[in-house]
């Protein structure tokens, strides 16, 4: 209901709309009895000009009847719109806080289901469901109760109806509602075969496997078109069910008000009123059932867009975090313990290290060792299970996030750049950078030259993830954009090793630039790149086993000088 609340007085108008909708709606065949009983009656005085001035009343109704629908049908669902435009933002805006330990458990097909299409159904419940309540009571017992007055017996008759349309309805609405979620669930499987499959796609091309794909694709969408196959038959009977009750209750009508004519008890003008009112009383009781259905698909998608919206972020700032940024970011882990999960075991156990303020520090090890996790630790993208992690002597929790995470820059091995210019994806790392600043920035990464030879410079589009770019050029772009953010500590993960020689040196002279007076930590794959560091850390099963120079460790004959002459036989 909260969100209603910014719109409380377009609901209010809906509302008003609705209920003169109703009230024209059960007048005007009280206008048509009027005519017919009095008006046409011989002998009646000013007959014409009476018949004509409840024909101008009546085109009055319906004009205002219209103009009414008319809001109803244009305010009501843009109300309903804008709700689901909020919800929507709201869901977005938390996806964005949830930590990367959510996004490993997720698929991206599935998040994107629930923030577009069951949002969608809570739109046409925000907007038809107070109309459709308010509709369907004021028209049922606005013809129950004329009715009443006009002729009782009849009246019950139609009545005797009504408990066994409302079971009807109930127990195919209930057949309609499982069907739907079935096919909510279906469609969601679709989405996320179609995300897994299109961002695979060269995965895909590379293995000449698209009739896989294609078969993966069609038993999905197979599965889909049963669910609607079920919904359908339901709403086939429920529908066509609705329109044979209304048919018999003519009839019944017509049958009785004749035996009533003949006996006296009813007259012609009184039996039209009445099939007109049986016209009516179908709608009201649709818009009812409607309004279940509305309700059962909204629940639905409200429960689902709560179960994600009551996920508290795993990674918080703090309630008094420190929006101060660390100036010097001199680096220490004490003690540090993580694993991922209660199922997994654990990554690091009492790992201490220390990172003076601009010192150029590699992390070196076996694959698998946690050096990239490691290196998430730092920016809070995972929590640590046990110690902590300080920047400035400050323990990272005592941070805000933003401010925390605006202090570090990372360059990845695995670089995402958006569907947008290359300008857009430099400016990235500092979103009010004037032309100027960007154009430095890329000089600074080794970027300028190749992208003034683009099409379109630093306007050009680069498709999704830059992969009109080669992997170089990508890297130099994130490069571009951390240079932009201008941060005093970074993180580097095996930022050269997807590389051919002659891109990882131009990286790599791009890289040395960065790192001048900065407080650096390397993951490192390849140890050539990393000889100029001021000091290289060894992990093992035991935390950091050895450090030093390059030289020096070379000379000690270690772990660091057996993966040494490992790559150099390579």
């Amino acid at each position: 209901m909260s969100f209603y609340r910014p719109y409380v007085g377009l609901l209010a108008l809906d509302l008003l709309c609705a209920f003169t909708i109703s009230v024209i709606t059960l007048a005007l065949p009280l206008c048509v009895r009027h005519i017919t009983q009095n008006l046409l009656a011989p002998g009646t005085p000013n007959q014409m000009r009476d018949i004509g001035l409840m024909a101008g009343l009546m085109l009055a109704l319906v004009a205002a009847h219209t103009l009414c629908n008319l809001f109803v049908d244009y305010q009501g669902h843009m109300m309903g719109a804008r709700m689901e435009s909020d919800m929507r933002r709201e869901l977005f805006a938390h996806l964005q806080r949830l930590s990367f330990g959510f996004y490993d458990e997720r698929k991206t097909g599935e998040l994107m289901s629930r923030i577009t299409s069951d949002l969608f159904a809570l739109s046409e419940l925000y907007h038809h469901g107070p109309e459709d309540v308010a509709i369907g009571l004021i028209k049922f017992s606005g013809v129950f109760l004329i009715t009443l007055s006009i002729n009782p017996a009849l009246s019950v008759v139609i009545c005797l109806f009504l408990p066994l349309m409302f079971v009807y309805s109930l127990h195919f609405n209930r057949r309609m509602n499982r069907a739907l979620r079935r096919s909510k669930q279906r469609i969601a499987e679709i989405n996320e075969q179609v995300e897994d499959s299109l961002a695979g796609i060269r995965v895909v091309q590379s293995f000449a496997n698209e009739n896989l794909e294609q078969a993966k694709f069609d038993a999905a969408n197979e599965r889909f078109v049963q669910s609607r196959r079920q919904e359908y038959r339901a709403e086939g009977w429920f529908y066509g069910g609705m329109e044979a009750f209304g048919q018999l209750m003519t009839i019944v009508v017509v049958v009785f008000g004749a035996l009533a004519i003949t006996g006296a008890s009813l007259d012609l003008a009184d039996l039209i009123t009445f099939l007109l009112y049986v016209g009516i009383l179908i709608e009201p009781i649709q818009r009812l059932v409607n309004f279940a259905r509305w309700y059962q698909e909204g629940i639905t998608g409200f429960q689902r867009f709560m179960d994600l919206i009551e996920l508290q972020p795993a990674i918080q700032s703090a309630d008094s975090a420190n929006g101060t940024a660390p100036r010097n970011c001199q680096l220490e882990l004490r003690d540090v313990c993580f694993r991922y999960s209660d199922e997994h075991a654990a990554v690091f156990t009492d790992l201490s290290l220390r990172i003076e303020a601009g010192e150029y520090v590699a992390l070196v090890g076996a694959s698998g060792i946690g050096k990239t996790t490691l290196g998430a630790l730092v920016p809070r993208f995972y929590e640590v299970s046990g110690g902590g992690i300080c920047l400035d002597g400050v323990d990272i929790r005592e941070y805000s996030l933003r401010t925390l995470r605006r202090s570090i820059g990372t360059v990845d091995q695995d670089v995402y750049l958006f569907a947008a210019t290359v300008a857009e994806n430099i400016r990235y790392g500092k979103p009010d950078a004037s032309e100027a600043e960007v154009i430095a920035a890329a000089k600074q990464a080794n970027a300028h030259e190749f992208i003034e030879a683009l099409p379109q410079g630093y306007d050009t589009e680069i498709g999704q993830r830059g992969i009109k770019l080669s992997a170089g050029q990508r890297q130099r772009l994130s490069i571009a954009r951390v240079f932009l953010k201008d941060p005093p500590l970074l993180i580097l993960d095996e930022a050269t090793s997807a590389l051919d020689n002659e891109s990882e040196r131009i990286v790599q002279q791009s890289l040395e630039r960065l790192i001048e007076n900065r407080t650096t930590l390397v993951i490192a794959h390849r140890l050539s790149t990393i000889r100029n560091a001021d000091r290289i850390l060894v992990l093992g099963d035991g935390g950091v086993v050895e450090q030093g120079s390059h030289a020096q460790l070379l000379a000690r004959g270690g772990a660091y000088a057996r993966l040494h002459a490992l790559q150099a036989a390579d």
